[in-house]
């Protein structure tokens, strides 16, 4: 029997283990909003910074999951010009996030998500067509935000802000996600914030992050996406200030 990682009593356990389901639940519905409710879930209880190195492993991992069928949906240009830019911001922005200390580091993530949520409240919408340039600053937004494990909600933020379908929408936020992971576990490593419980993380995470894509996959197309869109922003402004009034008190 596997040891639990990261010193978890069986309490934290089942609750981070709850919060993955759902969280993987949530991205196999919308392709978004999965980091950023488990770390938010995971700050309850927890630094998450420690615990981001397996969200992004196992993130990369669920693209096996939900790659069948999205080919023809990506937009590939769009993604490949903001991973440009996510790659520019990725070093520096997780150099300074891996020197904050517990309280601060939970603080700066849901403080951090706090105001992405209130952009995508905003219903803040782009009139004009974006070019490569804004593609890849978007894409800088993103890779710093991402320090914290919340790279896809700027993206969101900036795709929903224009009329993109909703199955290229989350086709191309799946690779875009992919993509930031990708770069972001090398240099987590380089900054010490990848350990020895990394493996056993993915372990026990990723059975859990399966089903919950596959059972969020299946009713992708029964769900009206603008509202559940809606719901899961609503639930992430929640629990960032349930953090934030937490480490305050």
């Amino acid at each position: 029997m596997l040891a639990l990682p990261f010193g978890f009593s069986s309490g934290e356990a089942l609750f981070l283990a709850a919060a993955l389901f759902g969280a993987a639940v949530i991205r196999g519905l919308s392709g978004f909003g999965f980091s950023a409710i488990f770390v938010l879930f995971a700050a309850l209880v927890t630094n998450p910074l420690r615990l981001i190195p397996v969200v992004f492993s196992c993130e990369i991992l669920m693209t096996i999951f939900q790659a069948k069928g999205i080919g023809p949906y990506i937009a590939w240009r769009r993604a490949i010009t903001m991973l440009i830019g996510a790659g520019l911001a990725t070093v520096p922005a997780i150099y300074i996030m891996a020197r904050l200390d517990d309280t601060m580091a939970r603080l700066v993530i849901s403080g951090l998500i706090l105001c992405l949520c209130a952009l995508l409240f905003s219903g803040w919408q782009i009139k004009r067509p974006v070019g490569d340039g804004g593609h890849v600053l978007a894409g800088m937004v993103s890779g710093t935000a991402n320090s914290a494990g919340v790279g896809g909600l700027p993206i969101a933020g900036f795709m929903a802000a224009q009329p993109i379908p909703p199955a290229m929408f989350r086709a191309t936020m799946i690779v875009f996600l992919t993509g930031i992971d990708m770069m972001a576990l090398p240099v987590m490593a380089m900054n010490g914030l990848v350990g020895p419980d990394l493996g056993v993380g993915i372990l026990f995470a990723l059975p859990i992050i399966g089903t919950g894509v596959w059972v969020g996959s299946l009713n992708f197309e029964r769900i009206p996406q603008n509202r559940f869109r809606q719901g899961i922003i609503v639930l992430m402004t929640l629990l960032a200030l349930a953090n934030i009034a937490r480490l305050a008190l």
